[in-house]
């Protein structure tokens, strides 16, 4: 699995919501199985089990294993679990994580590209290019 990502990034579970957000990894999007695609405004991770697979905190409050995708959120597969996050490049190109590690990313472009970087969690409209190579991921 490689480094795993620091607990202080993730949310505690259920007993944080209510309680400040800040500096959370939040999911843009998820796709239950057999469901429908959900834009997620409160999804969070909550935990990680494998180099893929996370433990996170759905809008309707319940918690469920969901697998990390690289893909838009229109391109969620309801075969399984799926879930993805945006994150922003210092170029203010859009991308998707494909793993995460303890300090960097692994993501992919729209077009196909891939690549890695360090990575800083900030709000939206703080993210688009503000630190020079780094990738930025959304925060609520």
């Amino acid at each position: 699995m490689g480094r795993p990502i620091q607990k202080r990034k993730m949310v505690g579970g259920a007993n944080d919501f209510g309680s400040d957000l800040s500096g959370k990894i939040a999911v843009t999007a998820y796709r239950p199985s057999g469901g429908s695609k959900v834009d997620s405004t409160t999804a969070y991770i909550v935990s990680q089990r494998g180099s893929r697979k996370f433990k996170i905190h759905l809008d309707d409050s319940s918690e469920a294993v969901y697998e990390l995708k690289a893909v838009a959120p229109g391109s969620l597969q309801n075969t399984s679990n799926q879930f993805c996050v945006q994150v922003i490049l210092d170029d203010s190109t859009v991308a998707y994580v494909e793993k995460f590690y303890n300090n960097t990313v692994h993501y992919v472009t729209a077009g196909g590209a891939t690549g890695s970087k360090p990575y800083t969690l900030k709000a939206e409209g703080t993210d688009e290019g503000q630190d020079s190579g780094k990738a930025n991921i959304d925060v609520r």
